[in-house]
């Protein structure tokens, strides 16, 4: 048996309200124990107990590992082209997407696993714990579930996105491509994923589309999640809800209906400030859908055109500076809530039975997340009471 325990913890932010003050529960002047990787006592650093190895936090504060439950990590080239255009008026479309399918089909399954081990890894030196990885740059039956393969060799949250666009090959006839999505593709990969997901938008798939995909991933007990309302006002928001996706994600673009719909639905509100960020587009209205009710998650995006980042702690100041969460809002979508769009309740929250995934500041508050954008303010990091 292994404990481990963190003492002389400024602020311990563990995301469960029921704990201590506020939304993120914190305990000041805290410590904590965890046993086998998994947490067991949360009490005052006073009464620390023993432990077998012992790490005195100095003051700092200690946040739950953030869970990123969006990010498509599994791809070949970049987009810096693409970006220098964009940042010098050309606006953004999702029609970019085919560039990276063409670099990614040229790529072997090696080369994808071990790109998506270097953003994994640099994502995990920022903080995160735990995060999800979607396929949807092969968009043939074999990249794709390559693909898959080379998402599962860094996380367990892998997504199907063979829905992300129509292939140029397949421009001219459409729904050809959903019947390849619904059948062949969808056998092929499967095996390899938790969820499916759908770009639901203008120049990808349309309602219609989406709802045979959606319908036959469910069919082949795949969880659901979509893209939707990033680039215009649509029905992509309800069809999710509709359908009982666990997430919808972007968000950016909602009506009262869909914010609504969201509010009384289980569905998670995904959203992805680097995403509007790097693209100065508009960013998704969060304060009305937190205002609503709805249970609202923060996270990276990571992509070569519209969102290349793999920092949590940037999405954190983005929400709060550009979205209108407070700091603790923030914090608590980039954990908790990004575990509850995965429906996972073992990590995102540091309680007793939870993952011991915790990660140290170089600094007194999660407040400072958002006061200090751009330091790299996240100092130790541990996955499971193991130091990473």
């Amino acid at each position: 048996m292994s404990v481990v325990g963190w003492t002389n913890i400024g602020e311990l932010c563990t995301a469960d309200p029921t704990l201590g003050e506020g939304q993120l529960g914190i305990v000041r002047d805290a410590a904590l124990v965890a046993v086998d990787g998994r947490v067991a006592w949360i009490g005052l650093a006073a009464e620390f107990p023993d432990v077998d190895i012992a790490h005195d936090m100095g003051g700092a504060a200690v946040l739950p590992g953030f869970v990123d439950a969006h990010m498509h990590p599994v791809f070949a080239g970049d987009r810096a082209a693409e970006f220098d255009a964009r940042m010098t008026g050309t606006p953004y479309s999702a029609g970019g997407i085919r560039t990276t399918v063409a670099a990614t089909r040229a790529a072997s399954e090696e080369q994808l696993a071990a790109n998506a081990a270097r953003l994994a890894a640099e994502a995990l030196r920022q903080g995160t714990t735990t995060l999800e990885a979607k396929s949807g740059y092969g968009l043939t039956v074999e990249d794709e579930r390559r693909s898959l393969v080379a998402a599962g060799t860094v996380t367990d949250e892998t997504t199907f996105l063979g829905a992300h666009v129509v292939p140029a090959e397949y421009a001219d006839r459409p729904d050809d491509y959903v019947d390849l999505v619904c059948g062949a593709m969808l056998d092929a990969c499967a095996p390899h994923a938790r969820w499916a997901d759908v770009f639901i938008e203008r120049g990808a798939f349309d309602v219609d589309q989406a709802r045979r995909i959606l319908e036959a991933a469910k069919v082949r007990g795949l969880g659901l999640r979509a893209h939707a309302n990033q680039l215009t006002q649509g029905a992509g928001v309800r069809l999710a809800v509709e359908m009982g996706a666990a997430s919808v994600d972007h968000c950016t673009h909602l009506g009262d209906d869909d914010i609504e719909a969201l509010a009384s639905s289980g569905t998670v509100a995904t959203l992805v400030p680097g995403a509007e960020f790097s693209t100065r587009s508009t960013y998704a209205p969060a304060r009305r859908l937190l205002d609503a009710g709805v249970t609202v998650a923060i996270a990276s995006d990571c992509n070569p055109g519209s969102s290349y980042t793999t920092s949590m702690p940037l999405m954190v100041a983005l929400a709060v500076r550009e979205m209108g969460l407070s700091p603790a809002e923030a914090v608590w979508a980039a954990t908790a809530g990004g575990a509850a769009s995965l429906q996972r309740d073992d990590v995102g929250v540091i309680a007793p039975g939870r993952r011991a995934d915790i990660i140290g500041l170089g600094a007194p508050s999660h407040v400072h997340l958002a006061y200090r954008p751009g330091v790299p303010l996240v100092s130790r990091v541990w996955r499971a009471a193991a130091s990473v």
